[in-house]
């Protein structure tokens, strides 16, 4: 994760007037908008998924991830002006810091994959808060629960996971975000986790963002670009 501090999660929706655009206007802004997201993505780590047409609210979603801040700013205000970015409003903006866990010693190969190497077919990624009762508990009591809470999360190997610490940054607690192939498993572990002590101390944990993971210029195209 060697230079990967900061977690952006940005979720865009097209205005429907722009699909009323002509032919040659929609492909003139994907091109325009490909290419500043091109240059975005020589600055910022960056995937891209569909959710066209599985929310009313975001049909694009960037899984960024940056060296700062200002980094995270100065890309997204690119994409944000360019082409089609132009006629996109934001659904949902997300920010996290990725830092060692306080119940683990070290990232397991399942958080180290949503990193790097190749990415899995879907993300599903949402805002996490817990209740103010959770931090007033002992530490053992917490490590307890989150022990348990990662004795289910392992038994599903084929789902990568990862958790951004938003506080301070953001209005939610955390970003939760997971990858993988088969969204039947990932359903069961939401089943499995649901049943932890843990689940006790969950204030919010959605909107949760489901996204197929394609090439920009193929969303674009499903798009209408």
């Amino acid at each position: 994760m060697t230079g990967r501090h900061f977690v952006h999660v940005l979720a865009l929706e097209v205005d429907p007037a722009w699909r009323r655009r002509s032919p040659e206007q929609r492909h003139a802004d994907a091109v325009e908008l490909a290419a500043a997201a091109q240059l975005a993505a020589g600055r910022v780590t960056t995937y891209t998924y569909s959710m066209i047409g599985t929310r009313a609210d975001a049909s694009l979603l960037f899984w960024r991830l940056g060296t700062s801040f200002e980094e995270l700013e100065e890309t997204a205000a690119l994409i944000l002006r360019s082409g089609l970015g132009a006629w996109c409003r934001i659904g949902y903006s997300m920010i996290g810091l990725v830092r060692p866990s306080s119940y683990v010693k070290e990232r397991t190969p399942q958080e180290e994959a949503m990193f790097s190497g190749e990415r899995s077919r879907y993300i599903i990624v949402y805002p996490f808060v817990k209740t103010t009762e959770w931090y007033l508990l002992d530490e053992a009591e917490r490590r307890r629960q989150m022990s348990e809470h990662i004795r289910v999360g392992r038994k599903y190997p084929m789902i990568q996971q990862l958790l951004a610490y938003s506080f301070g940054l953001d209005d939610q607690e955390f970003i939760v975000a997971y990858e993988t192939d088969d969204l039947q498993a990932f359903q069961d572990l939401v089943r499995d986790l649901r049943a932890t002590d843990g689940r006790r101390a969950t204030v919010r944990d959605t909107p949760q963002l489901v996204g197929v993971h394609r090439p920009l210029g193929e969303i674009l195209d499903l798009l209408g670009g």
